[in-house]
């Protein structure tokens, strides 16, 4: 069979800059790197210095597409460190500013970033001309997302309303109302999206793998809950670090995740979907059941189905909050500063979210540490092009590249989020350079 390779300079459909590599010689892959070239951002040292407050207006500037996931790890981080709780109506209200997240984020990845993968579009517009009704649905239902994030975090991206115990300002009833009545009428939007990624030519493709992510007694995870596994594990996030740790490879500017002594795992709305879907809605259960599709689902490819679930889970709940919304009486609560440190995990479009803050007696922060989801699910990216590569390595080239970036765009990964804080020497610098310059 001989030697064969597919490499990818420069991904394409995916938030930032990264690259694969896999050689593969009679049939047996040899190397495979999924690389992130993209320069470390250096998140954590900005925030050293810095009031919990300025630290909520710094984090979203993480990542335009998932902003409110940096504020709420954030703020739940910080507010454990100060024993704050936030409750009722607030709690409810940043339910819904998540929801708003997880609507505009999953429908931009579903339409614009991996349906075309699977009906052979190179992008969005020619997919959009053959495919009307289901572009325009998927469109109304991004800008339903965006605008539920502007009304509650007063801009659609990078918002400024939440702060440490709450909000600035919450909004009246009147002016969610209107929201409401358009997430009635995206209901069937949202359930039509589920019926018709179901029905995309999807590879088989079951893998073993160890999910993770939240799970809470009482609801879908959004914000809290025990950190699982479809491997038994089950811990509190503040024993994260425990557990999980971070590793360094020389051709990636972001840190790859793995579990203490078993190695990589699966974040993201396929591991939400697998190991809660007791948790969904009625109506997403009643719209995975006709897709005819099992959930827990070993197969990477399924999770654009689980991305489409979850926005019909979000459109239910949003509009549940919204009709038995009332305005609490104050919009945040009040906290004295203190010595104390604080981590919490939430659950970002993309999978787990964690942050850890270390403050000082007048509450600047000391130290901060930040695990995102892509960094998570590098080592799970690369296992998975280690044994789907071989299946489509006798394809035409332009074929079995194409598949292999498929398999790489199913995790939605957030490129730019992922590169952080990095320990470098001359010799690692000189290797974390792209494959291939222009």
């Amino acid at each position: 069979m001989g030697s064969k390779r597919i490499k990818v300079d420069w991904l394409a459909r995916v938030e930032g800059e990264g690259a694969i590599d896999v050689e593969v010689e009679d049939g047996q892959v040899t190397r495979v790197q999924f690389a992130i070239f993209e320069p470390p951002r250096l998140f954590e040292a900005f925030l050293v210095g810095r009031t919990p407050d300025e630290v909520l207006d710094f984090v979203p500037r993480i990542c335009g597409i998932c902003p409110v996931a940096y504020q709420m790890s954030a703020a739940h981080a910080i507010e454990y460190a100060f024993g704050i709780t936030v409750e009722g109506q607030l709690r409810a209200l940043r339910r819904l500013l998540y929801c708003g997240e997880w609507i505009e984020s999953h429908t931009l990845h579903v339409l614009m970033l991996a349906a075309p993968d699977f009906l052979g579009y190179d992008s969005v517009i020619g997919l959009a001309q053959d495919y009307p009704q289901q572009a325009h649905e998927a469109l109304e239902l991004k800008r339903l997302g965006n605008d539920i994030v502007e009304t509650m975090g007063g801009r659609e991206i990078h918002p400024v309303s939440v702060r440490t115990g709450g909000f600035y300002r919450v909004p009246t009833p009147g002016e969610l109302r209107p929201l409401g009545e358009r997430l009635r009428s995206a209901r069937a939007w949202a359930e039509r999206l589920v019926q018709w990624v179901a029905k995309l030519d999807l590879p088989a493709f079951p893998r073993d793998i160890e999910f993770v992510s939240l799970r809470h007694p009482d609801e879908y995870p959004m914000n809290e809950g025990r950190v699982v596994s479809s491997r038994g594990l089950d811990i509190s996030m503040h024993e994260y670090d425990r557990y999980f740790e971070e590793i360094q490879v020389p051709y990636s500017t972001a840190l790859q995740s793995v579990i203490r002594g078993r190695g990589a795992y699966f974040v993201g709305p396929l591991a939400r979907v697998n190991l809660n879907f007791d948790r969904l809605c009625p109506q997403a259960q009643a719209a995975a059941a006709a897709t005819g599709i099992s959930f827990p689902s070993s197969n990477p490819f399924h999770s654009i189905v689980a991305r489409a679930l979850e926005v019909l889970h979000c459109v239910v709940e949003a509009e549940q909050i919204i009709a038995s919304y009332q305005q609490p009486a104050e919009p945040y609560v009040r906290f004295s500063p203190r010595a104390a440190a604080g981590e919490a995990i939430t659950e970002a479009p993309r999978g787990m979210l964690y942050h850890r803050y270390q403050f000082d007696e007048h509450g600047y922060v000391q130290s901060a540490r930040i695990v995102p989801p892509t960094a998570q699910n590098q080592r799970q990216i690369e296992d998975d092009l280690r044994h789907y590569v071989p299946r489509v390595i006798n394809l035409p080239l332009e074929q079995a590249t194409r598949r292999a970036e498929a398999a790489v765009r199913n995790y939605d990964p957030c490129i730019s989020c992922s590169t952080h804080l990095l320990r470098l020497s001359n010799k690692a610098v000189q290797k974390l350079q792209p494959f291939h310059s222009p």
